[in-house]
């Protein structure tokens, strides 16, 4: 008895999501959740800090393989005189600002925040909820928190006006990387 001839399906690749961000605490988070979610997810954080362009993107983009299917983010705070201007204006880039700062995503998993609110007093109200919490540093219980009550964050971030403070899109990374999961 022969086996029957099997048919390749060819190779699928699974598209690159590339992060552009300006800090050390987005950097771990981003390796967070490539970790959790085990999808090419490529981060750059180095060189550009709030300087990013669409010629830097552009250039960093060329020494990698990619895909129409890639999808490239920029994960910046919104503090910064013309940040939001200069963000909008590189195209073809889904935007993750936070309002005032990233740590209002790590605060959305915590509570409710409607009020505008200074970047100090978003760390303060953070601390407050994780007593050892430090910039720049994903421990373990926030790990879990992370992953325990993102839904919870998302719902609150998505009830949060775009762009103004407090604002939040962080969740939208997030939405893809499952959305992209599941369709696989």
């Amino acid at each position: 008895m022969s086996r029957p001839n099997r048919i390749s399906k060819g190779r699928v690749t699974n598209p690159t999501f590339f992060v552009f961000c300006e800090g050390k605490t987005e950097e771990l988070y981003i390796n967070y959740l490539r970790t959790k979610y085990r999808l090419p997810i490529l981060i750059d954080n180095k060189s550009t800090g709030n300087r990013i362009t669409a010629k830097y993107i552009k250039n960093y983009k060329e020494s990698k393989d990619v895909d129409p299917k890639d999808k490239t983010y920029l994960m910046y705070d919104l503090d910064a005189p013309k940040m939001l201007e200069k963000l909008q204006a590189i195209k073809n880039t889904i935007l993750l600002s936070s309002n005032p700062c990233f740590e209002l995503w790590f605060l959305l998993h915590y509570q409710e925040q409607n009020a505008e609110i200074e970047a100090s007093k978003c760390m303060a109200s953070l601390v407050s909820h994780h007593k050892t919490y430090k910039k720049g540093v994903l421990d373990q219980v926030l790990k879990r928190i992370l992953n325990t009550k993102q839904t919870k964050a998302i719902h609150r971030a998505e009830k949060l006006k775009k762009h103004n403070n407090p604002s939040c899109q962080v969740f939208q990374l997030i939405q893809d990387l499952e959305s992209f999961q599941k369709s696989n």
